[in-house]
């Protein structure tokens, strides 16, 4: 499509701007996936080092617990809480089937749609804020990994409103969002297909024979990043809008959770060259802004969705780990453990309960000899009546007890599941549903780490928050986090989830017209905080169903306000009452600016970095 083509449909498709007290500057909003904030330096990520040395050092950066991606992706797209967006982790429990499994893991766009539609539309509850962008007139463009790019804009997933380019663009039988005619030629125009780059060698997780992959995603960052530099960004140049582009890198993230680098863990060269692939992008978004005059007329944020551990599989006390399975390692544990530990536990007082694979037909499954394919599970009777249904997701666990279960009975089976949960080596921390269980020795609310709001989303009964310890491998203990992770990848590998602070303190940095320059924000700041901050850049007035909302950033902004004196901080360490056979208490270290909390560590004293022993 000739330029001028592409501009007289551009416009006419879009909204009139409303009248605003200043004009609207552009804004990318990078999301190195799992980027640590420590390991960022001048040798590691010289780009993403210079930009929040030239803009704003995000010092006192936090995700959202559980520490998972799409949950972090609800925050960033609608600037609340967890407790609001009803995402509590990549595999939710969701009361019925989406292709197959009452436990879908979100990554995933035929699962978004259909969760979309089974939940009014919006499974989120909270409109996403680049979809009122777009109403108000603003383009948006969504590139990059698949699951949460399509969160930032329901109508993306259904070829309708912003474009959506991620690793299922281009898929047969509409597994990926579709794109629009215009968008296809503009593509094609450029000398590209339509079809995403796949990862390659990178995708390779290895197993207990052979070791996981040595190569960052070169390839499918590479077509990414063509689509932003060569299709995208030169398109909203011609229209002469403004708009947000929204670039999630899988690396570092995808990288680092299937390395084989082996002893090295998630800070050997494998890790470490896919740090300098997300850091070449940023360079090449910049490079692509100057050149189309655009640079100094745009604000770059780049903000990590969660932090990164290495994996151990551990345990002195798991029956899982004593059994024998083919795809694990002698006295490791399995995936699913959590699931296969509650079953043996609550087969005790009732031996006709079983555990079902969700996953996998919904078939039975003997915890001795097998575990559940990718670690969820169903325990009750039958599979169409559950009792308690564990969605597997790597350094935290959700734990739901249906709402099919009478409130008494769901009471006893709390109670039954965190004493078998006390009793585990693995677990450090455990939050439950208060007003549905009542009060738990040992036990927080999920109340108090924002799991409770406005979701329409099932909210888990328990969530249980695993292990972590640190290793003398570099003088930043957060850097050599460890956990225990329920997932298929191998000790050594990388996940996330967990209440440590490894896991909790992400990446975050800004720059541009609107931010201030030079600047150290010691404030904490959360990644819902980013979503509300970029909201108010882009002038727009959203009506909120929840109140777990995030705070804009003004003390990082080009305002007035943000000469003035800083807000206090308050740090609190919250405790439960100890469990009166074991001692353990759950244990919370937050910071609070006003009404909005931030979660550092949380768990058990001595089993979570962050948490030192008492």
């Amino acid at each position: 499509m000739k330029a001028a083509k592409w501009l007289a449909y551009v416009v006419a498709s879009l909204p009139v701007m409303g009248a605003a007290t200043e004009p609207l500057h552009n804004l990318i909003l990078v999301v190195p996936d799992g980027l640590r904030s420590a390991i960022v330096d001048s040798t590691t990520a010289p780009t993403l080092e210079r930009l929040r040395q030239e803009g704003v050092n995000f010092r006192n950066s936090h995700a959202l617990f559980p520490t998972f991606t799409t949950a972090n992706a609800s925050a960033f797209a609608t600037g609340h809480g967890l407790g609001d967006t009803g995402d509590f982790s990549n595999t939710i429990y969701t009361g019925v089937a989406f292709q197959g499994s009452v436990t879908p893991f979100l990554e995933n766009d035929v699962i978004l749609r259909e969760l979309n539609m089974h939940l009014s539309g919006n499974y989120l509850h909270e409109t996403p804020i680049l979809t009122a962008a777009r109403a108000k007139g603003v383009s948006v463009a969504l590139i990059g990994k698949l699951g949460p790019v399509g969160i930032f804009d329901y109508d993306a997933l259904k070829g309708e409103g912003s474009v959506l380019i991620d690793d299922s663009t281009g898929a047969p039988n509409n597994k990926g969002a579709p794109l629009s005619p215009e968008w296809l030629e503009a593509i094609k125009a450029a000398g590209f297909k339509p079809e995403a780059a796949g990862r390659g060698n990178n995708g390779n997780p290895g197993d207990i024979h052979q070791p996981g992959t040595w190569i960052p995603d070169f390839a499918q960052q590479q077509y990414f990043l063509e689509m932003a530099v060569k299709v995208v960004l030169p398109r909203f140049k011609e229209a002469g809008k403004p708009f947000v582009l929204v670039y999630w890198s899988r690396d570092p993230d995808g990288s680092q959770h299937n390395q084989g680098d082996g002893e090295s863990g998630i800070n050997g060269p494998t890790s470490l060259s896919a740090i300098r692939t997300v850091d070449s992008a940023v360079a090449a978004l910049e490079q692509s802004l100057k050149s189309l005059q655009l640079y100094d007329t745009t604000n770059i944020v780049v903000a990590a969705d969660h932090g990164f551990s290495t994996i151990s599989k551990d345990s002195k006390s798991s029956p899982a780990a004593g059994g024998s399975y083919p795809d694990t390692n002698p006295n490791e544990l399995p995936a699913g453990f959590l699931a296969m530990d509650l079953a043996a536990a609550l087969q005790k007082s009732d031996a006709d309960l079983k555990l079902f694979d969700p996953d996998d037909g919904d078939k039975g499954v003997d915890w001795k000899t097998a575990h559940p394919a990718k670690g969820d599970g169903v325990i009750g009777h039958d599979i169409k009546t559950p009792l308690v249904v564990v969605a597997a997701n790597g350094g935290s666990d959700l734990i739901y007890i249906p709402k099919s279960v009478a409130k008494p009975q769901a009471q006893q089976l709390g109670a039954q599941i965190v004493r078998v949960l006390l009793e585990q080596d693995y677990v450090s921390g455990v939050f439950v549903d208060e007003t549905r269980l009542g009060r738990i020795p040992g036990t927080l609310s999920l109340q108090d780490i924002g799991l409770i709001g406005s979701a329409v989303t099932p909210v888990p009964a328990v969530v249980v928050n695993f292990r972590s310890f640190a290793t003398e491998c570099h003088r930043i203990k957060e850097l050599c986090s460890i956990e225990i992770a329920d997932t298929k990848l191998q000790a050594g590998q990388g996940m996330h989830g967990s209440l440590s602070r490894g896991d909790t303190w992400n990446f975050m940095a800004a720059r541009g017209p609107d931010f201030r320059k030079g600047f150290v924000d010691e404030l904490p700041a959360s990644n819902a905080d980013i979503g509300m901050t970029i909201a108010n850049l882009l002038q727009l007035k959203v009506q909120p169903k929840g109140a777990l909302s995030g705070r804009v950033l003004t003390e990082a902004l080009n305002t007035a306000s943000a000469s003035g004196p800083a807000p206090a901080v308050v740090s609190r360490t919250l405790e439960s009452k100890p469990d009166p056979q074991y001692g353990l208490k759950t244990i919370l270290k937050t910071q609070t600016v006003g009404k909005h909390t931030y979660v550092d560590a949380g768990g058990f004293a001595g089993r979570t970095v962050g948490l030192e022993p008492n």
